[in-house]
């Protein structure tokens, strides 16, 4: 994929990959089952892209096996199409997509095994292995209300298959199949379940190749770096630098005043549910947790990738320039057009990983 300075971006100094937005079958095709349902366009009244869909999705299946929140629509609050599939099977066996003559140019059969694995909080962690026939396997972590089965982190797990790279993708507690209680904020405690998995597999003699994060993700894989220094390549996509921008578009401007008042927000869903309550201390959580000493505090020797979309409308791209400014062994590409979601830019995307996890 050809890479170009631009000098016609707002943003300085980027890497900027221009993609086409649609894709042609020859260059990019996922099977069926990942394609993404037709979202109608939103209106200028909709509300962000961090709040609840309103695009008519219905509401998610019921949850597998684990104890974490149901998602009340099949799209997450971090804006992902979530999708779901093989719940409860413990093994299965599934062709990884084919991205045309970038990536493998034959299909693999790839080996998926449910894993659960106990944090230190004695949750259990629910995550899918697959085995593409290298030892040390890189970690996907998925974003805010989201889960493993979201479309951006599904299509990473098959562009990394496919050119037999192993890799585990998992539920962070409270989320999706794993044990816990869903609570806003909680970045440390996700570096914690973080921790857990990447410790399991050490003990079955597997490394980390690297860890790559989505949206809330993307910051808790640079809060890992920042804490340990035991994995040399952390990729964050579209992660949130100010982590006090956003939260007035999500609760309303007088979001301080509600909770100091009544102690918690409950969020609720187009139908009055309630899908979660913020309290002061989760408020707190996340509005304490400094992304730029994290920055500071990697490890030079620590290569760093962070990608964005241009047209994000839910983290702006100026964020990925916040972080380029403060750590040090850092690469930051700019995916000209590409939404939150990389809903036509997953090529692109997947091109520019994969570049970054197999060089030296």
């Amino acid at each position: 994929m050809a890479v170009s300075t631009s000098t016609t971006s707002p943003l300085p100094l980027l890497l900027l990959h221009r993609g086409t937005a649609n894709p042609s079958p020859a260059s990019l095709s996922f099977p069926s089952s990942l394609r993404a349902s037709t979202l109608r366009s939103r209106a200028a009244a909709a509300p962000p892209a961090e709040t609840l869909s309103d695009d008519g999705i219905p509401d998610a299946p019921p949850e597998g096996e684990g104890t974490g929140i149901p998602l009340p629509s099949s799209i997450g609050d971090d804006g992902e199409q979530l999708l779901y599939g093989t719940a409860g099977k413990d093994i299965v066996m599934r062709p990884c997509a084919q991205l045309g003559s970038t990536f493998s140019d034959s299909l693999l059969d790839v080996s998926q095994g449910k894993i659960v694995i106990r944090n230190r909080y004695g949750e259990k962690l629910v995550g899918v292995l697959h085995e593409a026939g290298s030892k040390d396997i890189v970690v996907l972590c998925h974003g805010f209300r989201s889960s493993k089965e979201s479309r951006t982190i599904l299509n990473l797990a098959n562009a990394l298959t496919s050119e037999k790279i192993s890799i585990f993708r998992f539920d962070f507690s409270g989320n999706g199949e794993s044990e816990g209680t869903f609570e806003y904020g909680n970045y440390y405690k996700e570096v914690d379940d973080l921790h857990d998995v990447i410790l399991h597999f050490k003990k079955h003699k597997r490394d980390t190749l690297a860890i790559a994060g989505h949206s809330k993700g993307g910051n808790v894989v640079i809060l890992y770096a920042s804490m340990y220094h035991d994995i040399s390549r952390i990729i964050n996509l579209s992660g949130r630098y100010n982590l006090e921008r956003g939260i007035g578009d999500r609760f309303g401007i007088d979001y301080m005043e509600r909770i100091n008042q009544h102690g918690f927000i409950d969020v609720e869903d187009r139908t009055g549910r309630v899908i979660y309550r913020v309290t002061k201390e989760s408020l707190m959580d996340r509005l304490k947790t400094d992304m730029q000493n994290a920055c500071t505090s990697i490890d030079q020797n620590c290569r760093v990738l962070t990608v964005h979309g241009s047209d994000d409308d839910v983290v702006p791209s100026e964020d990925a320039v916040e972080f380029d400014k403060y750590i040090r062994n850092h690469e930051l590409h700019i995916i000209e057009g590409a939404d939150h979601r990389y809903t036509s830019h997953q090529h692109e995307l997947a091109s520019i990983v994969l570049k970054f996890i197999k060089s030296l």
